[in-house]
């Protein structure tokens, strides 16, 4: 039997989803800390075309990705300045360019647009 296009056969990448802790500056004023591990969710990985960008006056190759992981609370609260790590490869790094959208208006499946590399 044919599994449909989103059934769980298809989340094949393991995801770390983070975002950035704060921290005090030494002076009581809060700033951006590291990013810190909120919750890991299997994910289904789709290549974009890729595109070109020009980066210190060189052309440097951009692979964009479609993320698909299931709906859930933690899911919700994902925002663009966020990050995804890959689980199998801690030093594969995503900024997410889109932010996340609810697909199919059933909370089922939530998508976001992400770029390999670290946030800006």
């Amino acid at each position: 039997m044919a599994r449909p296009a989103n059934s769980g056969g298809q989340l094949r990448s393991r995801l770390h989803f983070q975002k950035r802790g704060a921290t005090d500056d030494g002076y009581g004023n809060p700033v951006a800390g590291k990013f810190e591990t909120v919750f890991t969710q299997r994910a289904q990985m789709i290549a974009r075309n890729g595109t070109e960008t020009v980066m210190a006056e060189r052309l440097q190759g951009v692979q964009p990705y479609t993320v698909r992981i299931r709906h859930s609370t933690q899911a919700a609260e994902v925002t663009a300045d966020w990050r995804i790590v890959d689980a199998r490869k801690p030093g594969r790094v995503f900024a997410i360019t889109a932010p996340p959208v609810n697909v199919d208006d059933e909370n089922r499946w939530v998508e976001m647009m992400v770029a390999e590399g670290e946030p800006s």
